[in-house]
């Protein structure tokens, strides 16, 4: 039986600044709110929280209504049953890890469906860490420790707002894989907020995009990423995501072949299994268009598709190609002189050639 879907209708009023969001939301999986600073990402979060409070608000979590102002409802932050993960972890520095995740426990909402503790513990690799004061944690595991504590509550739904922004880049990679586990095995719903293009690649299942406290465009991220329509394009990290299968393995070149709908590309082999399930980001720069298949080319991903739609780039030089591929979207960005050249227009066939593939999860 499915969770019934999130509702998330602010309206807030401050110098300079209004929120105006009305949202519906899928209530499983990681939806990312995503945007630049100052377009209202961590207000959304705060007024979900109940930390702040949105006039004209609606705030019903999987059927629950945490704030109803047409029928005075507003349950304080205390009575609703969330985990908040800022971007500094809020540790109690004098306690340890395992006193960290015991106050957690203590705020457990006891109508939730149980969530066993170990295996939150196990799933997060913080086992090793549990006699560790905060002071003795890295940042990445100051992190874990934080999102253990948040899930020890039992929350209906996990708040991250930019968990990663205080972590250096080694330290991000390090932890996304926790978050993509997270997401895959517990199955907690969450709203995760960042501005960071690679985090919205590999973490979110829906994508709502900000932009001066407006949504600019919302939906299933593959989705949305490949729009040209709207400016959810991420300037230079415009892009496609592909969710495909290992389908082969080339032995001798260190390649591995993923199959989507629509087509199948090469790249490089990091081991993956055979059957596995994974997500491959294009970016729009990689990918160039011809109208007739290459011949004698380094390029060695080459799919036929039709264009679907053209629009402007940021540049008057520059426009942004959709092309289908099956049931399949890729990104092209190519000078607006090139789409003269090849008289490209929705309908025309093409070749899309891939120059790099990156494997995001």
């Amino acid at each position: 039986m499915n969770a019934a879907p999130h509702r998330i209708r602010l309206a807030l009023t401050r110098p300079a600044f209004q929120l105006s969001v009305d949202l519906t939301l899928p209530a499983r999986g990681i939806t990312v709110l995503f945007g630049p600073s100052g377009s209202g990402k961590t207000t959304v979060l705060r007024c979900v929280a109940g930390l702040e409070r949105a006039g004209q608000a609606l705030v019903r979590i999987a059927g629950e209504v945490w704030q109803d102002e047409a029928q005075r409802v507003f349950l304080p932050t205390w009575r609703r049953p969330l985990g908040y993960v800022f971007q500094e972890a809020s540790l109690f520095e004098h306690l340890d890890v395992r006193g960290n995740l015991a106050y957690g426990l203590r705020r457990a909402d006891p109508g939730a469906p149980a969530l066993a503790l170990d295996a939150v513990v196990e799933l997060l690799g913080i086992g090793a860490l549990m006699a560790r004061r905060p002071h003795q944690l890295s940042g990445g595991e100051r992190q874990r420790v934080a999102i253990a504590r948040a899930l020890a509550t039992r929350p209906r739904l996990l708040l991250l707002d930019e968990p990663l922004a205080s972590l250096d880049q080694a330290r991000r990679q390090d932890i996304l894989p926790w978050l993509e586990r997270l997401r895959d095995e517990l199955r907690v719903p969450m709203l995760y907020v960042t501005h960071a293009a690679d985090e919205v690649a590999r973490l979110a299942d829906t994508l709502v995009v900000l932009d001066q406290g407006r949504v600019v465009a919302a939906g299933p991220v593959a989705e949305v990423l490949a729009d040209v329509r709207t400016p959810v394009v991420l300037g230079e990290d415009a892009g496609a995501l592909l969710e495909g299968t290992v389908a082969e393995r080339d032995a001798r070149w260190h390649l591995a072949r993923v199959a989507f709908a629509g087509g199948h590309l090469w790249l490089r082999d990091s081991g993956l299994a055979l059957g596995q399930r994974v997500r491959l980001r294009v970016l729009a720069r990689d990918v160039s268009l011809a109208t007739a298949p290459a011949r004698h080319t380094s390029i060695q991903n080459l799919l036929p598709g039709t264009v679907q739609a053209i629009a402007a780039g940021a540049h008057p030089s520059q426009a942004l190609v959709r092309v289908a591929l099956g049931e399949s979207v890729l990104l092209a960005r190519v000078t607006a002189r090139a789409v003269d050249a090849l008289r490209l227009a929705p309908g025309t066939p093409v070749w899309a050639q891939v120059k790099t593939v990156a494997l995001v999860g």
